[in-house]
Parts: structure tokens; sequence; C-alpha cells
């Protein structure tokens, strides 16, 4: 009983620790609708200004208080800084955007930490006056937890009375609710978005600050964190605070007491619970559906019709390049050929979901992973070749395509991406945990082409020839009726349904035949790289297959395309080039956000379109 009440503390530290990064980032989206993937890296700025501030300040109270809160209070304005330079300029921009142009904020973060700190592990002092510990049913307990266990009830009764006791916080209440109108009555709300963003910023901060003497700082701090905070958000309601609370306390606990139950499920136990709350309460615990906006469901997309002559012959020429070049470069470049090849296709198939489909997905990668261990199970526990590997690959993730789509396409914005996340977690945790089958941490080696396709040209041509022949029928796909269908319920799925068309089922057959799709570059993807691991279908992969659609634009046909071309060259031509590779790629991004809103592909098409009028 006394272990258990000491790990139902443990449980109650950590989930205070949560809420004070969860509650800015539930107060900044429930305003100003931004996903900010940025909010980990204002976390870990306050824990590295933590350790600055207190190491430099002179020792005791003053010193190390005096560090977290300044520390708090410089996150805060660096908060306000990006979002007075970056965000006020892209609000009106879809919602996707402005969480590319936050991860290009999160790059930039990484190496200028790395430049400012250094790549080690910094360890701070402890919290004078709550050095020690005290004993709680004959058993020793940390003094610090338990002040971190009164920090989070404390910020909350703070924030409720900041919200419900201030103009201040009517106004952010009210703008949570309806921010057209609270606009229409005069509201200023550049100055409401730039001080709810400061308070978040600044509760992040404090948040990474606190933390300075329970575990070391590290670059690693703002990833592990945005993880856990978007989750706590999600299940606990999108823009609710008290959402929040009860949220990082259900996790907190869960943490606690699943490392002594079932020890092997705590790397995706988070993700189980926020699947099974949004499958049981779409909306989460306390959130409530968003309101329609103003004068319907908003204007319809663009329409794709065929592409234009010069399109088409652009494309063509860039085919013919694609097989001319490759004999006349050496094994990298074709091995950077075929990298690329795949990644168009991987790119392409989350389009499909994403640009005629209008579902945001965060977890596609999943679909990329499934269909690699497709390919390699196959090769490995079957003896079947090459060109049954590949067939066996969007077969198996087509058909968990199915399975989880069936669940994330019944939701809608940020809630439906964040269960696709879920979803792609807990396969990530499968091919992590299960050592006999997937071979865990050490992957699945030896999974090489044939020995017609061994040589990197030759394997080049193929991956070329279905990536391609994939691609093109996805375009067909669009330009067909099933493809109208999808986009008619992404414009209106109240239209679709009384017009006959079946919404529900046209997303679920399109969700599965997106993840068939990256089933099939992930299996030519095992292939080319010999082998097979866990981290196909981690977060930063998927990740990755937004950046390059989002780059390209999503209401272009031919933005997949040129985000995966352009993405995957510029990378792996800064990897190459510097250490600082994500720095001047995050630069690149924001640029791109802030001058090509509608992506590279959308910007041309802009653009050549405004010169046929001014013709």
């Amino acid at each position: 009983m006394e272990n258990l009440v000491l790990q139902a503390l443990s449980g109650l530290a950590s989930a205070s620790s949560l809420f004070l990064v969860a509650s800015g980032l539930t107060v900044i989206f429930g305003v100003s609708r931004v996903v900010n993937f940025a909010h980990g890296s204002l976390y870990m700025l306050g824990a590295y200004l933590a350790w600055t501030l207190v190491t430099s300040l002179p020792r005791g109270h003053l010193g190390f208080w005096g560090g977290v809160l300044g520390a708090a209070v410089l996150v805060g304005l660096i908060g306000l800084v990006v979002e007075v330079l970056l965000l006020r300029r892209i609000y009106r921009a879809p919602e996707l955007f402005q969480l590319l142009a936050t991860f290009g904020v999160v790059l930039i973060v990484q190496d200028l930490a790395l430049l400012t700190w250094g790549a080690q592990d910094l360890l701070g002092p402890r919290a004078p006056g709550l050095r020690g510990s005290t004993e709680i049913l004959g058993l020793r307990f940390p003094l610090y937890e338990l002040f971190l266990i009164g920090v989070g009830p404390v910020v909350l009764g703070l924030l409720w009375l900041l919200f419900h006791r201030t103009r201040w916080g009517t106004l952010v209440r009210a703008a949570t609710q309806d921010r057209e109108m609270v606009g229409a009555l005069g509201v200023n709300q550049r100055m409401l978005f730039t001080s709810v963003f400061f308070l978040g910023s600044l509760l992040a901060g404090l948040g990474g600050a606190l933390q300075l003497p329970r575990e070391s700082v590290n670059l690693h701090m703002d990833l592990s964190i945005i993880t856990e905070a978007f989750v706590v958000v999600v299940v606990g309601g999108l823009g609710s605070l008290s959402g929040a609370a009860l949220a990082a306390l259900l996790i907190g606990e869960l943490h606690a007491f699943g490392i002594l139950i079932v020890p092997k499920i705590t790397l995706v136990l988070v993700f189980l619970v926020m699947a099974i709350v949004l499958v049981v309460r779409p909306h989460g615990l306390l959130g409530k559906p968003e309101a329609a906006a103003r004068g319907g469901q908003g204007s319809a997309e663009p329409l794709v019709g065929p592409a234009p002559a010069a399109l088409r012959w652009a494309a063509l020429a860039a085919a013919l390049l694609a097989v001319a070049v490759p004999p006349f470069l050496g094994d990298y470049g074709i091995s950077v050929l075929t990298e690329m090849a795949i990644f168009v296709l991987f790119a392409a198939s989350l389009h499909l979901i994403m640009g005629p489909g209008g579902m945001a997905s965060f977890g596609h990668a999943a679909y990329f992973g499934l269909g690699a261990y497709g390919a390699a199970l196959a090769a490995q526990w079957l003896g079947a070749p090459m060109l049954a590997g590949l067939a066996i690959a969007p077969v198996m993730a087509g058909i968990f395509g199915l399975v989880f789509g069936f669940f994330c396409v019944r939701l809608s914005g940020v809630y439906s991406a964040m269960l696709t996340l879920a979803f792609a977690q807990i396969a990530w945790s499968v091919a992590f945990q299960w050592v006999e089958v997937t071979g865990g941490d050490n992957g699945i080696l030896g999974v090489w082409p044939d020995a017609w396709a061994a040589p990197k040209l030759v394997y080049y041509y193929l991956a070329l020839g279905l990536c391609l022949g994939a691609t093109l029928l996805l375009r067909r796909v669009i330009h067909a009726p099933f493809g109208y269908a999808l986009r008619a319920q992404r414009d209106s799925s109240l239209r679709a349904e009384a017009i006959g068309i079946d919404a529900f089922r046209i997303r679920w057959l399109g969700f599965g035949l997106a993840a068939a799709a990256a089933g099939v570059a992930g299996g030519l993807f095992a292939y080319g790289k010999g082998s097979v691991f866990p981290t196909y279908m981690g977060i930063p992969r998927s990740v990755d297959a937004l950046l390059m659609v989002l780059l390209g634009g999503v209401q272009t046909l031919s933005g997949p395309i040129v985000g995966a071309l352009a993405f995957t060259g510029l990378q792996e031509q800064l990897v190459r080039l510097t250490d600082l590779w994500r720095l001047v790629l995050g630069c690149v991004i924001v640029a791109l956000v802030l001058f090509f809103p509608q992506g590279l592909a959308g910007a041309a098409r802009a653009r050549w379109e405004a010169s046929r009028g001014d013709a």
C-alpha cells in the first residue's frame, strides 16, 4: 500500500508538470487555432535559459527562483516575437500551413540551442529549501516532487481567475467561442492573439524551467514533451483548461501505475488512451464541437482540371531526364534518385487524403512502415521473392489502413489527425517491442532485391516505374467519379449526403487506398535499403510526408511531386554541406510559408494563371 501511495504521488507530480505545458498549448489553440508544434521548443528553451540564469546568479532562493521566473518571462517574450514576426502573417492561412511554419521554428531553435549550449546534457542545481525528502507512510518522498504537485492546481486556479474575473479573460473566452463576433465588436484581435501567445509561451517556459532539478537539460526535450502535450490537449478537449487538467491527471497516473502493472505497454499507453477516448468521445473528455463557420461551411477548394499543355510537356521532360540521366551517375546518385522516386509516391498517397479528401494525417508513416514490414516478413518467414513481397506490401498496409481509417474518418480536424497519430504510434510500439517477429529495435536485415534487380540502376528503374505508375493511378482516381465524390464530401459533407453520396464510405475507401499506395512506397524502400526498422513508421517520417505535401501545395496535383523532390533534394544537400542543416532548412521552410503560402506548385500555378490573364 505504501508503494502504491508513493507511485500515485509520483504520478501527480508528473501530471502537474505536464499540465503546465499543456495549459499553454490549450490557451494558444483555443484563441488562435494555431497548432503550435514549436511549443515543445519553448519548453526546451525554458529549461536551457533557467540553467543559464540559475548557474550565473548568486546561489540561494533569490538566484534559483529568480532564474526560473526570469527564464519563463524570457520564453514568453521569445514567443511574442515569433507571433509578431511569423504567425501574425499567416493566421488566415490553412491550419496545416501554420503547423508547417511552427515546425520550421522547431528546426531553427534546435540548431540555435546546439550552437549556444552544445550537445552535452546539462545538470542543474537542486532547488534551495526543497533538496531533501519527507517521510510518507514510512517511505521517503522528494520534497521537490511535493512542491510540483502543488504547482499545477495553483496555476489552474490562477488561470481560472484570470479568465473569469478580468475583462481580458472574458475577451479570451469569447474569442475561443466565436472569433468573428469578437472582431465585429471592435476588439483588437491582433493584440489579443499576441497577449495570449505570450501567456502560453510563458507557461511552456515555466514548465521547462521547473524541470531543472528533476532531469538533465538536453536537445531532445522538445519533441519528447510536445507529443504528450498534444495528447493531453486533445484528450481533454481543444480549448478546455479543465479538460487539459483532467487529461494530464489521467495520463500522469496511468504512466505511474502502468510501469508497475504492464511495463511493456508504457511506450504506447498515452496513445492507446487517446485512441480510446477519441473513439468514445470524438471531441475529448470536456471538449465541445467546434462552431460552424459563419456563412456555411466555407468556400470550396479550386476545381482540379486537366493539366495544361505546358505542364504536361514539363512532366514529360522530367520523366525523360529521370530515365536518361541515372546511367551517368554513380551508385550514390542512383540511390538518392531511388529514394526521391519512392518519396514522391509516399507524398502523393498522403496528398490523396489531405487534398481531395480534406483529412489531415499525422501518422501516415504507419502505412509506409507496414508496407516495409509486410515485404520484409514475407521474405524472412515465407521466403517470398521480391515481386511477391512488393505485392504483399500494399495489401498489408491497405488492410490496416481500412481498420484504422474506420475510426479516423469519423472525426474531423485536429481530432482526426491526432487519432491517426495514435494508431501510428501503436503500430510503431508493436514493431518495436515484438522482438520475436519484427526483431525489435534491431530490425529485420537482409531484405535484398532478387538477383536480376540487385544492380542499383536496375532497381532504380523498377522503383521509378512502380512509383510513377502508382502516382499516375492516384491522379486518375482523383479525376474519376470516385475522386469527384471525395472532393464533394470535403467541400460540404451535408450537401454530398443530400445528393446520395455516402460521405463516410467515400472517406474510408480513400483512406484505405492512400494507405495501400504508401505501402507500395514502403515495400520499395525496404528492398532498397536491405533492412526494415521501427523508425520507418515513426513520427519524424510522418512529419517528412507532411512537409513534402505542404511545401509543394495541397491544392495542386503536382504539389506532392514537387514538394517531395524539393524537400528530399534540399535535405540531402544540406546534410552533406553543413552540420547546421536544420537551421538552414527551418529558415527555408519559414520563408516558403511566408512568401509562397500556396506551396511551390501552387505559386507556380498562380503565376502562370496571372500571366495568361495579362496576355
